[in-house]
């Protein structure tokens, strides 16, 4: 692989093109200002200006949202994995059918496999931009994201209309719904009853993992975060390990499966037969299966990093070995 082809499968931070209308908006604070990034595979977007950084997927995707603040997201939940790390920044996740069933405070590093079922959100409460990075279930990122009522309602209120089909509309930009596409229909009181509300101390001994505790098993191998021997025990069509120096040794290696290098602090040197290149805090990385490569931090001072690499169990539920 030459290091044009390496290049094509790296998404650098500072090249990651946002999109502000990328779900239905229910314009809670500072909504205006928050951006999503479909990294690797197209994600749950509902909307048709989002850009597509890797089209083909590994069994899983990537993407981040970066908000400023005070900027908060809206209720909503999916059918496979949806796992955040806290690249930047101090965040608040909080969930339930009204976002009161419990919620924690993630500080950079932390990585939280959200249980599916249960509707889900998120808001910045450090005092700059702050950018958390997603591993989405699936190809198809669980087919869509499920919204709750209260999130369709009141995105009415503003001109924005969610069709069956997933796709947003906007009616203030003279968008309408086609013909022969319903809105999304509102989940039923009864419907809601099927949706979980557990609590901060059923959620966060087996969902959440701390970014100085992963540090500290990761001192002379791989931390194993996500599996079925990991910290959060899970099978959601992908693992994930925690490395940073010392971890593994500098000589080259190949897995059978797709692997993605996702760097969160230091500088990492990716080396391959005919190139090599050093990744940066925030940049992913695709390194496909039998491609023979390295990886050891490329400066002194603190470095780590989490790599997803795809399973072939099947996309579904979180939780399944809990």
């Amino acid at each position: 692989m030459t290091p044009a082809e390496m290049e094509s499968r790296i998404v650098r931070y500072g090249d990651l093109r946002p999109c502000k209308t990328a779900f239905i908006d229910a314009h809670t604070p500072g909504s205006d200002r928050k951006e999503n990034f479909t990294i690797i595979g197209g994600g749950v977007s509902e909307s048709p200006d989002q850009h597509v950084h890797i089209v083909d997927t590994p069994g899983f995707n990537i993407g981040a949202a970066g908000q400023p603040p005070g900027c908060r997201n809206s209720l909503h939940t999916h059918r496979t994995a949806e796992v955040f790390f806290v690249l930047k920044g101090r965040w608040r996740f909080f969930w339930g059918r009204w976002g009161t069933a419990g919620e924690f405070i993630a500080e950079e590093g932390d990585i939280f496999n959200i249980p599916t079922g249960i509707f889900r959100a998120f808001e910045n409460v450090g005092t700059d931009y702050g950018m958390i990075m997603a591993i989405l279930g699936g190809d198809d990122a669980g087919g869509g994201v499920v919204w709750a009522p209260q999130v369709i309602t009141d995105a009415k209120d503003y001109g924005l209309i969610l069709g069956r089909n997933g796709k947003l509309y906007d009616t203030k930009k003279g968008q309408s719904l086609p013909d022969g596409v319903p809105p999304m229909p509102l989940l039923t009181e009864e419907e809601l009853k099927a949706f979980p509300e557990p609590t901060t101390a059923d959620v966060i001994p087996t969902c959440v993992a701390r970014y100085r505790d992963l540090m500290a098993l990761s001192d002379h191998q791989p931390a194993s975060v996500i599996g079925a021997n990991g910290k959060l025990r899970d099978r959601p069509g992908f693992e994930v390990d925690f490395l940073s120096r010392g971890s593994i040794p500098d000589t080259p290696y190949t897995l059978t499966k797709h692997e993605v290098l996702m760097p969160m602090r230091g500088h990492w040197r990716l080396t391959w037969g005919q190139g090599s290149t050093v990744l940066n805090p925030g940049d992913t990385a695709a390194i496909p299966p039998g491609l023979e490569h390295s990886l050891a931090p490329s400066m002194t001072g603190e470095a780590s990093l989490y790599r997803v690499v795809a399973t072939d169990d099947p996309a579904g539920p979180t939780g399944r070995l809990l």
